[in-house]
C-alpha cells in the first residue's frame, strides 16, 4: 500500500531443493495484458494525487507481477486444505487451476465517487478492503457455487493468449468475432465465449457482480466503506484487519441475497459456542445457516512470533479454513496456502480499470490472477484475521474438533484463540469494534490476563 512502508526484517532465502518456473507467462505476454487495462476511456476521474497514486501502484505492482515466485518440486504446495505435489505433471496443472479459480480483487479505478468525498479509486488506501472481500468471496463461493465449477471458468478466464488454437477467418466471421482484432484476440474471445460452459459461469458471475465496484452492490467498496463509518472510518482511511472482519459481517447481515449464511467475529480471540449456535440455529425442521467465523489475531509483538507460524501452516492446512486477511506491515495481502516456510498470497494493491456487471458476459479476466507469489512466513505482519466456513451444523462441528486440533500445537505458550462454552460479551454498540480503553483479554485454563493494548500498530489482542 504504501511504498515506503517496511517489507520485514527478514531475508526471504530461497530453499537448496530445484527450482522450477512452470507456473508463469512470458514477460511478453504480461506486458500485452498490461498494455491493455491503460484505455483512455475508462481513465479515472479523480483528483490528480488519486490519479498518481493509482499510477505508482500500477507501475510497481504491475512490474512486480513479472518476476517469478519459484515453486520447489520436492515439497508440496497446500492450498485451501488441499495438497499439490508439484514433481507430477497432473498435479502442477492441478494447482494451476486451482489457483487461477481463485477470486482475485484488487484496487480499482474510475468508479462513481465514494460518499463523502470525490475518490474515483481506492488506490493506496483500500488494499485490506480488498483481502477481507477475497476472503469473503472464497467464502461465498464454498456456499454458492457448485465444486469444481470455478476452476473451469478461472482457468479458461486467464488462460494465456498464447495457449489458444488458432482462428481462420471464417471460424471468426462465423463466430462473429472482426478480423481487424488479430489472432490473439480473437484466441481471447474463443477461450471465453467458446470454450466456457455457460450454465456453469453464471453462479460465479452472481458472486463476482456482489463485490462489484458500485454503490448497490452489497459487498462493494461502496458499500463497506458506508458500514465503516460507524467505526470512525471514512474513504481514504487506513483499516485494519480487525475493523473489516465486523464491517464483512455488517455487510452479510444487511444482505437480502444470503439469508441462509452467517458471519460470526470473534471476541478477544474466543469463539463462544452459544453465540455461534443462537446465530446458525432456525426453526425445526429448517437446518442451520451457514457460518463464516472470522477471528481477529495478533501473533506478535513488532514482529510475528515464530512460534505460531506451525500453527498458522497447520490451519491453513485445513479444508475449512479460507484464508486470511494479513500481509507485510501496511501492505495488506490475502493468504492462502504455503509450501515450506513461505506463505502464498494474491495481492490486491494491481490498481485495474471497474469492470461494468450489469453487461450480459461481463468479462472475468481481471478477477483473476495467474501469477501465484510467496514470501518468508516470518515477514508477515503479525495483525492478522482467519477466516472459517461451515456449511452446517455437521460442518462445525467438524470445523471446532480439526481447528482445535491445529491450535494445540501452540498450548505450549499461549494458543492463538480458544473455543469456549457459553455466550461472549453483549454485541459491541453501534459504532465501536474494540474494546474500549484499549484493554483486551484472552482467557486460558480458567485464567484471566490482561494486556494494554494501547501501543499496538492495530486493534488486536496481544498473545
Amino acid at each position: 500500500m504504501n511504498p515506503n512502508a517496511a517489507s520485514g526484517r527478514c531475508e526471504d532465502s530461497s530453499v537448496d531443493d530445484p527450482m522450477d518456473d512452470w507456473l508463469f507467462l512470458s514477460t511478453d505476454s504480461v506486458v500485452r495484458a498490461e498494455v491493455s487495462e491503460e484505455n483512455p476511456e475508462t481513465e479515472d476521474r479523480g483528483p490528480l494525487k488519486t490519479k498518481l497514486i493509482s499510477v505508482w501502484n500500477s507501475v510497481k505492482y504491475g512490474w512486480s507481477l513479472k518476476h517469478k515466485s519459484k515453486f520447489s518440486k520436492s515439497s508440496a504446495v497446500i492450498m485451501f486444505g488441499q495438497s499439490y505435489e508439484l514433481r507430477d505433471h497432473d498435479e502442477r496443472e492441478n494447482f494451476r487451476r486451482s489457483f487461477a479459480a481463485v477470486l482475485w480483487l484488487t484496487y480499482r479505478r474510475g468508479f462513481p465517487q465514494l460518499a463523502g468525498g470525490s475518490l474515483t479509486s481506492d488506490s493506496g488506501w483500500g488494499c485490506v478492503l480488498r483481502t477481507g472481500q477475497m476472503l469473503l468471496a472464497q467464502g461465498l463461493i464454498l456456499h454458492q457455487v457448485p465444486a469444481g465449477c470455478t476452476r473451469c471458468v478461472g482457468y479458461h478466464a486467464v488462460k494465456d493468449d498464447l495457449d489458444l488454437p488458432s482462428i481462420c477467418p471464417a471460424d471468426a466471421a462465423r463466430r462473429g468475432l472482426a478480423a481487424k482484432e488479430g489472432p490473439n484476440r480473437m484466441g481471447r474471445n474463443l477461450s471465453l465465449d467458446s470454450l466456457m460452459d455457460r450454465p456453469k459461469e453464471a453462479p460465479l458471475r452472481r458472486v463476482v457482480s456482489w463485490f462489484a465496484d458500485c454503490p448497490t452492490a452489497p459487498f462493494g467498496i461502496h458499500q463497506l466503506v458506508e458500514l465503516g463509518k460507524s467505526s470512525g472510518k471514512k474513504a481514504g482511511d487506513w483499516y485494519g484487519p480487525s475493523i473489516v472482519a465486523h464491517i464483512l459481517r455488517k455487510a452479510v447481515a444487511a444482505s437480502a441475497a444470503l439469508p441462509d449464511l452467517v458471519v460470526y467475529v470473534a471476541q478477544d480471540c474466543t469463539i463462544y459456542l452459544e453465540d455461534v449456535k443462537r446465530l446458525c440455529e432456525r426453526p425445526l425442521p429448517q437446518p442451520w445457516k451457514a457460518v463464516i467465523i472470522l477471528v481477529p489475531v495478533r501473533l506478535g509483538g513488532q514482529d510475528l512470533n515464530p512460534s505460531y507460524i506451525t500453527c498458522v501452516k497447520k490451519l491453513l492446512s485445513l479444508q475449512c479454513c479460507i484464508g486470511i486477511i494479513g500481509g507485510k506491515p501496511k501492505h495488506s495481502l490475502f493468504f492462502v496456502g504455503f509450501q515450506d516456510d513461505h506463505v502464498l498470497y494474491l495481492d490486491p494493491h494491481y490498481c485495474q480499470s471497474t469492470v461494468d456487471v450489469t453487461r450480459d458476459n461481463f468479462p472475468l479476466e481481471s478477477f483473476h490472477c495467474k501469477y501465484p507469489r510467496k514470501m518468508a512466513f516470518c515477514r508477515m505482519d503479525p495483525s492478522c484475521t482467519i477466516g472459517f466456513y461451515a456449511k452446517g451444523q455437521k460442518d462445525f462441528e467438524s470445523l471446532c474438533t480439526d481447528v482445535n486440533e491445529a491450535l494445540s500445537i501452540s498450548a505450549e505458550t499461549y494458543p492463538m484463540f480458544i473455543f469456549a462454552e457459553g455466550n461472549g460479551q453483549e454485541e459491541e454498540q453501534e459504532g465501536t469494534n474494540v474494546v474500549q480503553n484499549n484493554i483486551a483479554y484472552i482467557q486460558r485454563k480458567n485464567e484471566r490476563r490482561r494486556v494494554d493494548t494501547s501501543n499496538s500498530m492495530d486493534e488486536f489482542v496481544l498473545l
